[in-house]
């Protein structure tokens, strides 16, 4: 009796082995057959329009968002967050897939800045964009332009370059809702 259990205990594995040889080869032949891009962004763009009207309602300054700047420019991050100092924030990635970002709010810009920039310092320096002087402020991880006006300090950030963020800069537009 030992014999035959022995036997069907090798069939067994056997049986094991030879399904999962199947399974390997069916997965490699729908690996190869099933359309997949490997260079493939799975950032979603955002549609902000009805957050952005929000913020024009509610916030207390003029904001501001881009006009303009063209498809290859994304939208991937959008807040108004009244409780946060009116904090407007909306990101995209650029053309180059960088990030750059418009930040406004009513907190003091010498915690807010250094906050939403994660510890960029004003360089000294100034850039004039479409007319509108800005401080150009050096980081770590982001630089940043920043403005502040009438009780507000707006400030484009991100890992671009200073060139893609006065891009952004100078598409800023402000429409009172």
């Amino acid at each position: 009796m030992g014999g035959v259990a022995g036997m069907r205990g090798r069939q067994t594995v056997r049986g094991m082995f030879q399904s999962l040889a199947v399974i390997m080869v069916a997965a490699g032949v729908m690996y190869l057959f099933i359309p997949h891009d490997e260079k493939a962004n799975p950032v979603r763009t955002k549609d902000y329009r009805v957050e952005l009207l929000t913020a024009q309602r509610a916030a207390p300054y003029p904001v501001l968002a881009p006009e303009g700047l063209g498809e290859d420019w994304r939208a991937t991050v959008v807040s108004y967050r009244r409780e946060d100092h009116d904090a407007w924030r909306l990101g995209f990635l650029d053309p180059d897939t960088q990030y750059v970002a418009v930040n406004q709010s009513t907190e003091d810009p010498e915690k807010y800045v250094p906050e939403i920039t994660l510890q960029a310092k004003n360089s000294g320096r100034t850039q004039t964009v479409a007319g509108q002087v800005w401080q150009r402020w050096e980081g770590p991880k982001y630089d940043a332009l920043v403005r502040s006006e009438r009780g507000v300090t707006t400030v484009v950030t991100g890992t671009a370059s200073f060139e893609r963020l006065a891009q952004m800069a100078g598409a800023l537009q402000s429409k009172k809702a």
